[in-house]
């Protein structure tokens, strides 16, 4: 069976989803690129999977990444292009999840929800701004689809985990976006096939005491990340622009999200009609 992809970024995998799933795909015949903040993280996994999981045509590296660090995402998308000219698949990872409780306003840290909002949104739409055209050019001159793929949350769809507000907004936020961007590809006639993922919660360092501390066992809540990764990889493989693992699968298939993608689809086309004669 050929890979999903020739070789994917990924965008943080020093541990949880991101790292089970650079696992899989190494397993499977990708070639990977690792990202993240914590390089002895970033170490292990090389040094784990170098001799088991590669050969001359399934390789495997490592760059640090703060994906926070806005400036620096021009140049970090600049370098991967240079290096690695087959890359034909980028998967944004990287995601924080903080409890607030704005009932009690003088406990709300600003400064990390800002961070919130910074990590699970906004650094993505900085690196995809980046990556397009390494993306666009290879789609054109090598006439094969390129891949972006966002992992966001069920709950960027219904936000009923009232004690992550930032969280939930956030994904709320990249989900809207991701549905411009896709579309907005397709018009430009761009073979990059824009994916987005909607899991449940999933057994992580996410809602860990370190993390969150007002959980507790918080790693234990939610679907086993095994488990996760393999439907996850069943999923990819059927081409789907958008899919849930769990609950949320519903939503998308037959309730409200399905109809909201429809109107969508009919609110875009005449709002775009319906402009024409203004646009210049």
């Amino acid at each position: 069976m050929a890979p999903l992809y020739q070789k994917a970024l990924i965008i943080g995998a020093t541990s949880g989803i991101g790292e089970a799933l650079a696992a899989k795909l190494l397993s499977t015949g990708t070639s990977v690129i690792i990202t993240g903040r914590r390089q002895d993280r970033l170490d292990a996994f090389v040094s784990q999977r170098s001799n088991s999981s590669t050969s001359d045509s399934v390789t495997l590296s490592a760059v640090p990444l703060d994906i926070t660090d806005l400036n620096s995402l021009p140049t970090f998308a600049s370098s991967i292009a240079k290096e690695h000219p087959t890359l034909d698949c980028i998967i944004l990872n990287s995601g924080i999840q903080r409890g607030f409780d704005f009932a009690r306003p003088s406990t709300v840290d600003l400064a990390t929800f800002d961070e919130e909002l910074t990590t699970n949104y906004i650094s993505f739409v900085h690196l995809v701004t980046a990556f397009l055209p390494q993306l666009q050019k290879t789609a054109k001159e090598e006439g094969k689809e390129t891949h972006l793929v966002f992992i966001g949350a069920s709950l960027g769809l219904v936000p009923s985990l009232v004690r992550t507000p930032g969280y939930n907004a956030s994904k709320a936020a990249l989900h809207s976006w991701i549905m411009n961007l896709r579309q907005q590809l397709k018009d430009n006639g761009d073979s990059i096939r824009v994916v987005e993922v909607f899991p449940p919660a999933v057994q992580t360092e996410l809602h860990d005491e370190k993390h969150q501390p007002h959980l507790k066992n918080g790693g234990e809540i939610g679907m086993p990340l095994a488990d996760f990764i393999d439907q996850t990889y069943t999923e990819l493989e059927k081409g789907d622009e958008q899919f849930a693992i769990g609950p949320a699968a519903e939503w998308l298939q037959s309730g409200f999200e399905a109809e909201r993608q429809k109107m969508f689809q009919q609110q875009q086309g005449a709002i775009k009609t319906a402009l024409a004669k203004y646009m210049k």
